[in-house]
Parts: structure tokens; C-alpha cells; sequence
């Protein structure tokens, strides 16, 4: 297999370096960390989606914006046709109709954006996820995270509960449908409560794409946690549940420590990690 990493979304918060650690400008700059996988035998898999081409198109749509005013403002997105999965995937040469399967860390607006534009995509995520996505959206986080207009046309879902043997003591989603052993799903609720990272491994080393698990690469690969007060605060609004948040998010930095021979660990948000990525130097 191999693995390309995507920008599929840009935000850009006030406040610079309060949010990515790094910015002179007034703004910071976030990424949607997705990946495009080529698989030997099951076509390509996406892992997210980001902003997809119907948000840069139509982002003030009525009666159901596909993401509201609020988040627009808050985290000042970029909409650019350019970013969206699907035009990546053809820049890259490939048809989009051989994108089969979509991994979903979860559900929330600046990740499933581009699901429509893969039609004959499977989609794949946990069903507590779809469960809290399709239920109820009481309150101001779940109508703002959640937008249904995004994913509304999707037919070919895929639900999970953890089944299977652990991986490196984490409960597991293997033998996904339609796809290799090197692709399992690894439950991390508290974000929001079906949120998942998706490992792959390839050439004997995996590759753990945590999403929303954190955002600043100073949460991971360090004995003490740090994080910029942006992207602290914008953590703490959006989890469901703050213990069992902070306590995946502890699993994952502990195994980003002492495993850190055998895999990599990214989130979906940080773009220094998003470039060292791309340009393939050790995190």
C-alpha cells in the first residue's frame, strides 16, 4: 500500500500563534489532515474527507447551510475548490470512481464535507458515531458539528462496534468490510462519542491517524502534554465528555512514547505535522 497525505481544508482563527504555535500573522493556520490510501486489490480508500466541493459551491445554502455562520466565523475557513478531496485525487491521476471506501474518523462538519462527492464510495465508521450524528442534536455543539445536508445522500454505510482483538491494548474494529487487515478502525471517544482513529500499517510499520484524539503536536511524542490555549479551549467546547477525552488522549501519547519505533501518530489539525508528512521527515 501507500499512502498520500491531503490538505483537504484550511482554517485560519484569529489569534496566530495562540492556535498553531508558530504564526507571526493575527491568523493561525489548520489543516484537515486526510490520507488517500492505494490498496493492491480494494481500489483507494480515503481516511476523511475534509471540505468538499458542494461546501466551496454552495456555502450559503438554504434552509440547511452544509456548515453554519457560527463555525465559518469562528475558525475563519478558507473554502477552495483546489483542497477538496475529490480534485486532489484527480490531480493525482486517479478517477474518483475508484475511491471505494471512506474511513471516518467521525462525522463533524471539516470532515465529512467531501462524502457526496464520492457516490459509490462505502462508508465506513463506528455506530455509536452514526448513532449520535443521525439522533437528536440538542444544544449548540451537536447543531454546529453535525450537519446532515453533508452526508444526507450517502447510502452505502458501514457500522461498527469494537470487535476483534486488541491493538497494542486498544479495542479494535478489524476485518473492515471490503477491505485489507493493514486498514483497522481504533475507537477514541470523547471528542465526539463514536470517534475513532483509523491505523494502517505498511512495510511492517504503522500509521495511526488519531483525528480529533488531539490537534497540537505538543499533546503527542513528549512526557508531559502541550498544548497551545486556542486549540485547548477549542478541545474543551467540542468533547462530549472531558474524562474519557483527556484519558484516550493520555492512551494515545503514551503509545506515541514508547511504541515510537514501531508507528507514527497524527491528528487531523496540526499543519506542522501535516508537513512533515508530506515531506517525509521523522515527527
Amino acid at each position: 500500500m501507500r499512502v498520500h497525505h491531503l490538505n483537504c481544508g484550511t482554517d485560519c482563527p484569529l489569534g496566530g500563534a495562540l492556535f498553531d504555535g508558530v504564526s507571526k500573522s493575527l491568523t493561525g493556520r489548520l489543516v484537515c489532515h486526510c490520507l488517500l490510501i492505494e490498496t493492491d486489490r480494494h481500489g483507494l480508500v480515503l481516511v476523511d474527507t475534509g471540505y468538499g466541493l458542494r461546501d466551496v459551491d454552495h456555502p450559503h445554502a438554504k434552509p440547511h447551510p452544509r456548515i453554519t455562520r457560527v463555525m465559518k466565523n469562528m475558525l475563519n475557513i478558507r473554502l477552495d475548490a483546489r483542497e477538496t478531496a475529490i480534485r486532489q485525487v484527480q490531480a493525482l491521476g486517479f478517477d474518483p470512481r475508484d475511491v471505494r471506501h471512506i474511513l471516518l474518523t467521525h462525522l463533524d462538519f471539516d470532515h465529512a464535507g467531501g462524502l457526496e462527492d464520492f457516490p459509490h464510495a462505502t462508508v465506513h465508521l463506528t455506530d455509536a458515531e452514526f448513532s449520535a450524528a443521525t439522533g437528536p442534536r440538542r444544544g449548540f455543539v451537536p447543531r454546529n458539528r453535525y450537519r446532515p445536508s453533508q452526508w444526507d445522500e450517502v447510502r452505502n454505510w458501514r457500522r461498527y462496534g469494537a470487535q476483534g482483538e486488541s491493538w497494542f491494548g486498544f479495542d479494535a474494529v478489524r476485518n473492515l468490510d471490503g477491505l485489507p487487515p493493514e486498514l483497522l478502525m481504533v475507537p477514541l471517544p470523547g471528542h465526539t462519542w463514536g470517534h475513532a482513529g483509523v491505523a494502517v500499517q505498511v512495510d511492517g510499520r504503522w500509521l495511526l491517524h488519531a483525528g480529533d484524539a488531539y490537534f497540537y503536536r505538543g499533546e503527542m511524542r513528549e512526557a508531559r502534554r502541550r498544548c497551545t490555549p486556542g486549540l485547548r479551549g477549542y478541545q474543551t467546547m467540542m468533547e462530549v465528555h472531558r474524562r474519557t477525552r483527556l484519558e484516550n488522549q493520555e492512551r494515545v501519547r503514551r503509545l506515541s512514547v514508547e511504541r515510537r519505533n514501531e508507528l507514527n501518530v497524527i491528528c487531523a489539525h496540526d499543519h506542522v505535522e501535516f508537513a512533515h508528512c508530506l515531506s517525509g521527515q521523522p515527527l
